[in-house]
């Protein structure tokens, strides 16, 4: 059985595997650790039976993972690595995903494959253990009936801070600005517009998701009093820093912040109290799929609650999987970053689609504030 990856080297789930070779579109697992590997053009890569290709995030499978899978079911995986949902979709955009058969979109980027026709429709009498699934992921506002996508790991938005440098500690969205003095360019944001603005508008009594022009006006015109104190927006870049000691706070998931506390527990995470963003992780079979039996048996093997247990005791990142969590061992199912409490969850929204002028207008105030 592999180790996880060590503390000193974290993955977000948005983060690419960097390497001096980064030239490389493309990485693979193989042999007794991460290595990379030339991306094979699909024509001249052929798919056989007894072969599954997946394309997926850099910490979301491991040897274990991949040679327990193979053991049970005889078929080798291959799995190459994209560092974003917009990576992912342009290379099937691009005719570059034929190879593969499963692949791990977050959630709403499952709502923009279907309406490009790009997935296939599951078929759930081969599927077993979808009664596992937590209710919250079976009604997903992106997948509902899971008709589409499995939720393979879920997760929420908070705050990574120095729990030595910072008193009081961060307690919901409004400490940003009553603490502005403080925290002056030792503080980042993500670098997502959904993400930043919907924590604001959290922050000012509304939806995540808000539709409100007026709302979403009102969000960015507060931003904008915060903008002169943000050091930067990055979705990874912070995590150096703040071990440094450079950064007092940043915006980032809970699963960066498993990977931050292990390195040093003085590193805490908070959910902000008046709500964030919950969001997920997928499994899905393109329509392209060459191998979709091996898809499914795939699906299936990590719908096991043993499997999907050790996962995420070796990854740490929270499962769905309702049977997989009480098989984990107590540290981790009491653990609130991995698994907060439903009082938090249910002032949480996963970040829903919304229509063509909204998606505009937040771009617009988005290249507002941080070109400015």
């Amino acid at each position: 059985m592999s180790a996880p990856l060590p503390p000193s080297s974290p993955l977000s789930r948005r983060r690419f595997l960097q390497a001096s070779a980064a030239a490389l579109s493309g990485l693979s697992l193989s042999g007794c650790g991460w290595t990379l590997a030339e991306v094979h053009p699909v024509q001249k890569k052929p798919v056989t039976g007894d072969q599954l290709h997946i394309y997926t995030w850099s910490n979301y499978v491991d040897d274990a993972l991949l040679e327990g899978f193979t053991a049970q079911t005889g078929i080798k995986v291959i799995a190459d690595i994209f560092d974003s949902n917009e990576t992912m979709l342009a290379t099937f955009q691009a005719g570059k995903g034929r190879i593969y058969s499963v692949i791990y979109p977050s959630d709403y980027s499952v709502t923009k494959m279907v309406q490009m026709k790009l997935l296939q429709s599951l078929d759930h009498s081969r599927l077993m253990g979808l009664e596992n699934i937590l209710p919250k992921f079976q009604k997903s506002v992106h997948d509902s009936g899971n008709l589409y996508s499995i939720p393979v790991s879920w997760g929420t938005t908070g705050f990574i801070y120095n729990s030595e440098k910072l008193s009081p500690s961060p307690q919901d969205w409004s400490y940003l600005w009553n603490n502005q003095s403080q925290l002056s360019r030792r503080f980042t944001l993500l670098n997502d517009v959904r993400e930043v603005m919907g924590g604001v508008l959290k922050s000012l009594g509304h939806s995540y998701n808000s539709t409100d022009p007026q709302e979403i006006r009102q969000a960015y015109e507060k931003l904008t009093l915060l903008k002169p104190a943000i050091a930067t927006f990055t979705t990874d870049a912070w995590r150096d820093q703040l071990v440094a000691g450079d950064l007092l706070l940043s915006m980032g998931y809970s699963v960066d912040a498993m990977l931050v506390a292990q390195q040093d527990a003085k590193f805490k995470y908070v959910i902000p109290e008046s709500g964030t963003s919950l969001w997920s992780d997928t499994m899905v079979i393109p329509k392209t799929a060459p191998n979709p039996d091996a898809a499914y048996a795939w699906i299936n093997y990590m719908l096991q609650p043993a499997v999907a247990a050790q996962v995420t005791q070796r990854l740490l990142f929270a499962t769905p999987n309702k049977a997989a969590y009480d098989q984990l061992p107590a540290p981790l199912r009491d653990n609130p970053t991995l698994f907060p409490p439903e009082s938090l969850l249910e002032k949480s929204e996963g970040i829903a689609p919304v229509n063509q002028t909204i998606t505009e207008l937040y771009d617009k105030f988005w290249t507002q504030l941080t070109s400015s």
